[in-house]
């Protein structure tokens, strides 16, 4: 299979930083809304409301739990308003972080405007940064009536995210709307990056900050298993994620007589989906060979019990969390050359890349690390290379904060001018 060379992922130029606006501490009126609000703040940080969904703790909102624990360093300090208080507020790791829960009743409530622009007033934010479609419209209201610039940041493709094209075509128009007067947009990937210009976004607009994530815990070197291979993945399972390929794949390889099996990690999106991917993993004779462990936080010991990861995705990624969490954990990767992910993986150098939705190549491709074929042990020791040197949460957050500092220099110049 012939494949593309794989741009620099971090491609970008960012401006020079400017000073910052000093913050009062935190008050308490947050209009009725649920709350945990942090005891204080630096002062001289610039401060950034965050909006989050919140129903899931996956790929975005661990994104935005990171931003929280790292962008102090950089002079940045994150508030949240979840709009959907279901998982993240319980599940998210840096608990210092005010976190303010505002539920939207549907996708096109509005009434929670007033209470962000309030929240933005009274806690002195200095910009909203939204993560969401459904975030993106009611924080660029927000951010209008409060007077300060708004940030949107491009997790996924919109008009990608799942096989209703019904619902892709209103999330996508709905986005487009929102963020089509954004002070900047940020994109995980160098491919949301020109998705966006598709959709007729200015690229002045829009700056590429790759996802990043903490260097592993995991610090042994990979070596090749004396006995069974197990395979894993990790993801909340949607359609879009392609497990049924993953579950065919290894029956497959199963059918070679090679000692394989699965260890699958994330919850399932709805119960009926969950039964048909069970129901196909009984037909294919697969139920003894997998284990389904359902939702954790602690990732990274999960990874620890694998030898190879797979994300076989049929499409809508856009720098998958996971792939660079394998790759600081030394582990090799195979996955679907597909959107974002091949920013990540460095075909035969830190893993394998193949067609998605290709039971045959993933199989291949697959067989050709144990049968070692491809070395393994170099493939993990690449992967860990490339996470230290492009991929880290750090690198990640002071990317943003340099967004940050360029929205904020570039309203105040215009006000500037304005009073000139």
């Amino acid at each position: 299979m012939s494949l593309p060379t794989v741009s620099d992922p971090t491609d970008c130029s960012h401006a020079a930083a400017v000073n910052v606006v000093p913050m009062p501490p935190a008050s308490n009126a947050l209009g009725g809304a649920t709350a945990h609000v942090a005891a204080g703040r630096k002062q001289g940080s610039i401060f950034a409301l965050h909006l989050v969904n919140g129903e899931h703790y996956s790929g975005a909102e661990r994104v935005q739990d990171l931003l929280a624990r790292q962008l102090p360093q950089f002079g940045c300090e994150v508030g949240f308003a979840c709009v959907k208080p279901e998982r993240f507020p319980s599940a998210r790791e840096t608990k210092t972080a005010p976190l303010v829960e505002m539920p939207m009743h549907g996708r096109f409530d509005l009434r929670i405007v007033k209470q962000l622009e309030k929240l933005c007033r009274d806690e002195d934010y200095d910009l909203i940064h939204a993560h969401t479609p459904r975030t993106a419209l009611v924080g660029r209201l927000a951010a209008r009536r409060a007077g300060v610039p708004f940030v949107y940041h491009v997790h996924s493709p919109a008009g990608r995210d799942s096989t209703r094209r019904v619902f892709n075509w209103i999330n996508g128009a709905a986005e487009w709307a929102a963020v089509r007067g954004a002070d900047r947009l940020i994109t995980v990937s160098p491919s949301l990056r020109d998705y966006m210009i598709g959709r007729r976004i200015s690229a002045e607009r829009i700056t590429c900050v790759p996802n990043g994530v903490p260097a592993s815990s995991y610090l042994a070197e990979r070596r090749v298993p004396a006995g069974t291979w197990t395979l894993g993945t990790v993801a909340l399972f949607r359609p879009r994620k392609g497990i049924e390929v993953l579950l065919e794949a290894l029956a497959v390889l199963r059918s070679r007589n090679l000692n394989v099996r699965l260890r699958a990690v994330g919850g399932f999106e709805t119960n009926i989906y969950k039964a048909e991917v069970l129901g196909l993993a009984e037909r294919l004779d697969l139920a003894e060979a997998i284990d389904w462990i359902g939702f954790t936080r602690n990732v990274n010991r999960e990874l620890a019990k694998i030898h190879l990861f797979v994300l076989p995705s049929l499409f809508g990624e856009g720098l998958p969390m996971v792939v660079l969490e394998a790759m600081a954990a030394g582990l090799p990767v195979v996955a679907s050359h597909v959107e974002g992910i091949p920013a990540a993986i460095a075909h035969r150098e830190t893993g394998l890349l193949v067609e998605p939705g290709s039971v045959s190549q993933l199989a291949r491709s697959i067989e050709e690390v144990i049968s070692g074929e491809v070395d393994y042990e170099s493939l993990g020791r690449g992967a860990r290379v490339r996470h230290a040197e492009l991929f880290s949460d750090v690198k990640m957050a002071e990317g943003v904060a340099d967004v940050y500092r360029q929205v904020l220099a570039t309203r105040a110049a215009k006000k500037a001018a304005a009073r000139a």
